[in-house]
């Protein structure tokens, strides 16, 4: 019964490949742009009057894709290619792991290069990364953390900064020798392994984890793609989230109380205050982060944004000496009471 129930279930999927793409086909051939309808998914709700009800495990409507956005394009692609690999599997009664289909177009799932620094040691398909010998050298994040094994740390913490250039100026003060701790960046909005990378370390270790990010809604919404997920990956957010990930800076309030002069700070723009906006109506700043609320609607207040670089200009060594250690200082005072 098992054989006749699979062999079912092959058929019916080669059906509806086969519908899928004879549609598209017929749509190009008649000059329309094939419309794709993908069940979305949400990591939060606005209703902010009642208890949240929302699900990321439960579709929450459709987003379409289509060929005339260019940042669909690329989905498109790879949504594509990896059904022609699945029709393939189906046909010749074949199984392949996601490993198998990476390097089958290793290029086109391939993200940006995540790095990660500091007292770290673990093998990945055999290759050996041992970050503790040299902890204020980087390398890079595997894409594949499924194969990630025998993982080791002497570390204290994890820290993940939003941005390269913050890395690469931890990494030139051999902030991670001298503290102790894992040193993470995703380059920007962090992609799958990134975040999958993170949340491994933390469960195997069991360690704080701390993130310093811009002091602006685009640098508040990486941090909360850390905490609470994506949009684009909901249905898979309760894998790749890390809740006990702690915002370290830059907040708002820090324009004031490190005495950043005026030409350090920059205006809101239009679509800087309607991000704002849109974020303070997410649920889990009402229910689970209300200090994050607080600082959010100061930077919307106050109208202005600032860089983490800008805490630089009291002295180079500011951010690494004086800054983050303060901060996470700060914070497990706060903990232990």
């Amino acid at each position: 019964m098992e054989g006749i129930h699979s062999s079912t279930r092959s058929r019916d999927l080669l059906r509806k490949i086969k519908e899928f793409t004879l549609s598209i086909l017929e749509d190009l051939s008649e000059g329309r742009s094939p419309l794709i309808f993908i069940q979305s998914f949400r990591t939060y709700c606005t209703n902010l009057d009642s208890i949240c009800s929302c699900r990321s495990n439960k579709p929450s409507g459709h987003e379409v894709l289509t060929f005339q956005k260019e940042s669909h394009v690329h989905r498109i692609d790879a949504l594509l290619r990896v059904l022609l690999i699945v029709q393939q599997l189906l046909q010749e009664n074949k199984h392949a792991s996601k490993r198998d289909i990476y390097y089958m177009h290793s290029l086109l799932f391939s993200g940006p290069i995540s790095l990660v620094m500091g007292w770290l040691r673990f093998f990945e398909a055999g290759r050996k990364f041992d970050c503790i010998n040299s902890p204020n050298s980087a390398h890079t994040i595997p894409v594949l953390v499924e194969d990630v094994k025998d993982l080791v740390s002497a570390a204290l913490y994890i820290l993940v900064v939003e941005k390269e250039s913050v890395f690469q100026r931890l990494e030139n003060d051999k902030f991670c020798s001298k503290n102790r701790c894992i040193v993470i960046t995703g380059r920007g909005y962090p992609d799958v392994p990134t975040r999958r990378f993170l949340r491994l370390l933390v469960d195997k270790l069991g360690l704080p984890v701390y993130c310093l990010v811009d002091c602006d809604p685009y640098g508040f919404d990486i941090l909360a793609t850390y905490r609470f997920g994506s949009m684009q990956m909901a249905y898979d957010a309760k894998f790749l989230r890390v809740p006990q990930i702690q915002w370290l800076g830059a907040f708002p309030s820090d324009s004031e109380n490190y005495d950043l002069p005026k030409r350090c700070l920059l205006p809101l723009t239009i679509e800087d205050k309607r991000k704002t906006e849109a974020m303070l109506q997410r649920c889990y700043l009402h229910q689970e982060v209300p200090d994050w609320r607080s600082e959010l609607e100061l930077m919307l207040q106050r109208g202005t944004k600032f860089e983490i670089e800008a805490l630089s200009v009291h002295s180079l060594s500011f951010l690494t000496e004086v800054y983050i250690p303060g901060k996470i200082q700060e914070i497990k005072s706060i903990c232990q009471v």
